[in-house]
């Protein structure tokens, strides 16, 4: 068990494997954030992992220090998995997300810019709650992802035991970070061979009428999936709650991943009924993403 301090000086603890606690990473792209590498139990600087990064760093270890109280239980899920030998090893690398700004960090930049001036200042004008825009800034997810593949890796790759090469290099997020990993894996094919997109947020925002945003994101995906020759993707979707909304969409997503020469060795949707759109539901599945990108 490794105990460290989060951005609001909560401790946080993982019952598998260790977690290394890097506060206040800083950044010439983005706002400094948190970041915690958590590897498995027997992790030896004579062996190379594979490395999983995934977003909403903070909600993935511990639910005693999450505000809902519910985490994926990254460390207990990625920790039976390579006991078992189930998948290959690998260390996971959280990045702590920012509640003001976290749509503009993972919103699609190019789909976003792709949409009509006046839809996207409707969008900026948008309320998360009442004292809080849904943008707290312009969209940057394209210095998100620089900050990701020019600062963060180099680091993760000069101070850890892992693999660089792009087959053992993942990224995973949900709702938000399930559409910024796919963008990341289109965006830098050469950096990402696989992407797990969980409770992808299609819609963008919290309404699907007359919503233009999940068409700019499909037709991004027309023009810039990667290879399906050399990536693997992965999404989901439960039907409760906000997940509800995005069974039509995937179904759209699915026929261009077909349609890009995508398969069941390279890529895999699954629908979970039931499941709604919170850490709990993604924990209890996080299995099934892990064995597609990393399975023995």
């Amino acid at each position: 068990m490794c105990a460290v301090f989060g951005m609001n000086a909560q401790i946080i603890k993982v019952s598998s494997g260790d977690l290394k606690h890097f506060p206040n990473f800083t950044s010439k792209y983005i706002m400094p954030r948190n970041i915690d590498v958590w590897f498995p139990d027997g992790y030896s600087k004579n062996e190379k992992y594979a490395v999983l990064y995934m977003h909403d760093g903070q909600m993935l270890f511990d639910a005693s220090t999450t505000w809902n109280k519910q985490a994926w239980e990254v460390d207990e899920v990625a920790g039976k998995l390579q006991l078992e030998k189930k998948t290959q090893k690998f260390i996971v690398v959280g990045i702590t997300s920012i509640s003001e700004i976290r749509h503009s960090n993972l919103f699609p930049q190019k789909p976003f810019e792709s949409l009509s001036q006046q839809t996207q200042d409707s969008l900026y004008a948008l309320g998360q709650d009442k004292n809080q825009p849904l943008f707290g800034t312009k969209v940057d997810s394209d210095n998100y992802l620089k900050f990701i593949v020019k600062e963060l890796k180099p680091f993760i790759d000069h101070t850890f035991s892992v693999k660089t090469d792009k087959a053992n290099t993942f990224i995973v997020g949900s709702s938000m970070g399930g559409l910024i990993s796919l963008y990341a894996i289109c965006e830098y094919p050469d950096v990402f061979g696989g992407a797990a997109c969980l409770s992808t947020h299609w819609p963008g925002t919290f309404s699907v009428v007359n919503n233009p945003i999940p068409k700019a994101f499909l037709d991004y995906m027309k023009r810039n999936l990667p290879s399906p020759m050399m990536h693997k993707i992965y999404f989901d979707y439960g039907d409760q709650t906000l997940d509800a909304l995005y069974e039509p969409y995937q179904k759209e997503a699915d026929l261009i991943m077909m349609a890009k020469g995508f398969d069941g060795t390279n890529w895999v949707t699954k629908k979970f009924p039931g499941a709604d759109h919170s850490e709990k539901s993604w924990e209890a599945r996080l299995d099934v993403p892990l064995l597609f990108l990393l399975g023995n």
